[in-house]
Order: structure tokens, then sequence, then C-alpha cells
């Protein structure tokens, strides 16, 4: 006997393989033609699967109460189609939700027209020409920096990644750099292909030509043998920290600036996407982007000080372990850290909590901060005891950052879970630097614990992007606003 209930369900699935199928060459198009990258709640749809595409409309469930059905999104993106659309990253998720709203009887048509008036430019990039990027070391950051940068590479988005620099390990060390941006053993293989020019010692990734310079120090290169100009110098090494060293990649020929993937010393701004971009000017040469722990908590700290004033806390980050560690007992010059890291959990310091201060100074000398190295190789937690001016209950708290995920200029740096059933792994490969998990919120008279999640390669890696642009002065409008 057949059970119509069961068939309407697949009934309405194929449907929306079949609008999510449609999607994938208009969404490809439209980066490639437009520099448009589109995105439901967040999710960029640009190289997703069909899966992927109806998965992202999934989240409306949980960001705004209900789910946003791909005929509404697949209205919202006919309609943008036809508009003159330049550079810009547009919701059609918000859009469709934002609309289904409405109930003055306007168009999509004119609705549309007054919500991405910001984008509605036409203009193919932001920048006049490309901005040539280097990668200084080639490690877990550098090398999701790479893939990042790699996807992004349009007519309009005109970052380039045109080289990386590393020191030599050797015969096969060309072959084996390739090998590691091609497969990834915690974020999965390359979205590509990617090929080696022995010759030219370069790397080949969907059409990216990416020189492989090897120096034992930044004095050694001069990038403009390599065709190189004003290029931005990332530095994910983690060895030069202040001015005077970091000063040292801006010596050759071809480097303009220099962005420090890493906690910097001294004076150097530290600088949060979302938080203080706009102390960045253009005049700067030397910029950090902090930490993966400092970018996860200070957008948080900061909606948590905005309404409910922080007298004082505590941060304790539950860190996955890290290629500073030991994978077997071992000396080591810090504390503890000698100790197998998939074997223990390993008590450690964190600088973050002081580190917030130096992006959201209202909060200097208010926080402390510890951590502990667990054996995870991906996706960390910060826990976060506040005591606070006012005295909001649990569910205000959760409702209050819910709006700040969805509806301010923290949307793309704060995530917002409610599932009673994630776990570390599921939030591997999540953009935003930091996910509030609703459901763990404890709040008690003046006081509260806050639970935030964290893909410290991943997440922390779209953060450095967003400081990229921002030092190089690539502006990118967002819809909606």
């Amino acid at each position: 006997m057949n059970n119509p209930t069961s068939d309407a369900y697949l009934a309405t699935y194929l449907n929306e393989q079949t609008l999510a199928e449609k999607m994938i060459p208009e969404v490809g198009l439209m980066y490639r033609e437009m520099g448009v990258i589109l995105t439901v709640f967040g999710r960029k749809l640009m190289n997703s699967s069909t899966i992927d595409i109806i998965k992202a409309h999934r989240l409306g469930k949980h960001m705004v109460g209900e789910h946003i059905k791909l005929e509404a999104t697949s209205k919202v993106l006919e309609v943008l189609k036809t508009m003159n659309l330049g550079v810009s990253r547009v919701d059609i998720g918000k859009l469709a939700y934002n609309y289904s709203k409405l109930d003055d009887g306007q168009s999509l048509e004119d609705y549309l027209n007054g919500a991405v008036d910001a984008a509605n430019h036409g203009n193919i990039s932001i920048l006049d020409k490309p901005q040539d990027v280097v990668l200084y070391g080639f490690g877990r950051i550098g090398r999701i920096l790479a893939r990042l940068l790699i996807e992004r590479t349009t007519a309009g988005n005109k970052l380039r990644l045109r080289a990386i620099v590393v020191r030599s390990k050797g015969d096969g060390d060309l072959e084996k750099r390739a090998s590691l941006l091609r497969r990834d053993s915690i974020h999965g293989p390359f979205n590509g292909s990617i090929t080696v020019d022995h010759e030219n010692s370069a790397i080949i990734a969907n059409g990216n030509y990416i020189k492989v310079i090897y120096a034992g120090k930044p004095e050694e290169i001069d990038y403009t043998e390599h065709g190189i100009e004003n290029a931005l110098i990332v530095d994910n090494t983690g060895v030069f920290k202040d001015e005077a060293a970091l000063g040292r990649h801006l010596v050759p020929n071809g480097a303009s600036k220099v962005l420090l993937t890493a906690p910097a010393k001294g004076e150097i701004k530290n600088i949060v996407y979302g938080v203080n971009h706009n102390d960045v000017e253009l005049s700067d040469t030397i910029v950090c982007a902090a930490s993966c722990t400092t970018n996860a908590i200070t957008p948080v700290l900061k909606a948590m000080n905005d309404k409910y004033g922080i007298v004082n806390g505590h941060v304790e980050t539950v860190h996955s372990y890290t290629n500073d560690q030991n994978l077997i007992d071992n000396y080591h010059s810090a504390e503890r850290r000698g100790r197998s890291a998939p074997l223990n959990m390993v008590l450690t310091s964190t600088g973050a909590a002081k580190a917030v201060a130096k992006a959201l100074p209202e909060l200097s000398g208010k926080l402390t901060g510890n951590a502990i190295r667990v054996p995870t190789p991906n996706v960390s937690m910060a826990v976060i005891k506040l005591n606070l001016e006012k005295a909001p209950t649990s569910e205000e708290i959760n409702d209050y950052i819910r709006d700040i995920s969805l509806n301010s200029d923290l949307n793309e740096q704060i995530a917002y879970s409610s599932s009673t059933e994630v776990v570390s792994t599921d939030f591997v490969g999540t953009p935003e630097p930091g996910i509030f998990d609703s459901v763990a919120t404890i709040a008690q008279d003046n006081s509260c614990v806050l639970y935030v999640w964290y893909d410290n390669e991943f997440g922390y890696s779209t953060q450095v992007l967003r400081v990229m642009r921002q030092m190089v002065g690539m502006h990118i409008p967002y819809v909606p606003a």
C-alpha cells in the first residue's frame, strides 16, 4: 500500500534537487563575470554541490526559525541576474526571508532594487588592478589561505596569490608542497586541479601560477625578479612577531606591506575584522590579524559589552593541539608542551584574553585567561565566564546573540548554533571565526557562562583574508547590509 506522505516528501526533495542543480551554473556565472558572491545565511554557494546548496537553505530553521525554500531564493536569483550588479556579497537567503515578511504588496523586483542598491554599481572590480599576494610560510594557515585565494580568483576579485616562500627541504620539496595543498586530512581534497612546473619552481592551481621561492630569510629575496610588484606579504610562520622583525619583509624589492597571522608584540595594530578593522589605514605597512582565539571571542565579547556591560570575566580555551607540540614525549622549551599531544590534555597559557583589549580597549584589564590543549586536531572552544552590569536570562542572551549573528555588522563573525547534538567535528570548515552555542548558555543573576566553538584553522583564515582586503582597500559591499 502506497504511503502518500512518503511520496510527497520524496517529490519535495526531488524538486529541491532540481532547483539547486539549476542554481549551480548561474551562481558560477555571476561570480566569474560579475564578481558577485552569492550566499544563503552566510554559506557561499560558489563551487557548492547540490546537497551543499540544500543544506545551506536548511540553516534558516536555526537562524530565523523557518526553512527558506529554494523556490523563494530561485526567484530572487532570477531577478538579480537581470540587474547591473558589481563586485559584492549577496545573501539570497536573507533577501528571500526579508521579502517574505513584507506586507505592503511590494513586488520582488521593486524590493530588490532597493535592497541591493549598494551592489548595483556595475563595476567589475573594487581595485583598479590585481593586488599581488605572497605567502611567507606554507603551514596550516598558509595552505588554507592559498585555497581561499585560489577559489576566489576572478576578473572581479583581484587578490592574486603570486608566490609562496619556504625553506627548501631538499629533493622532492616542490612535489610535496603541492601534495600538501592537494590533500588535507582535516579539510579534505583541494577543489580543483594542481600541477607542478619543476623547471620554473611553480605550482599551477586552477589556473593560478604560484611561484615557489626558496629562501632562508626575507632579505635574500627580490620579488621583482619574479614579476611581483607592490606585494602584500602574509607571514604565517609565527617567527617574526615585532615591528623590527616584521619590517624585514619590507626590505625586498616588490614588497610593500606585511600582515602577521599570529599575536604580535609591541604596538602593532591587532585587528579583529568586524570589531576594529576600520583602524586599518591604507598607509599602514605592518598589521597583525591577532590569533584564532582572539578572533573567536572578541566579537561575542563586544556584543555582550555593548548590551549588558562587562564588569570582568575569565576565558578558558579548550584548544586543539598544534604543530608546536610534540607527538610523543620529548624536549620542549615551553612548560608541559613536551608531553605527547595526542595522548594528553595539556594545561598551558594563552594571551588571547589580554589581546582582546588591543581590539576592544574598553575591556582592558577586565579579562583573565588560560588554555587547555586537548587531543583533537582542529576545532576549539572558548568557555567565557562573565560578570555583567545587568542581569539577563539565558533566553534573553540567546535571542540577542542570534539577532546579532543575523542583523548586525558582526554577522560574518558570529555564527549561531541551536542544536543539542553538535560536537567539534561538526564545525570543521565553518567560515565564521566563532560559533555561539546557545544550548549551553548559563545565566544566573549578573553572571553568565557562554560557550563559543571555533575552527581555529579555517574560521581564522577567513578573518585573515578579510584583513588582507582591508589593507589593500578592497571594500566589498554586503547585501543586505
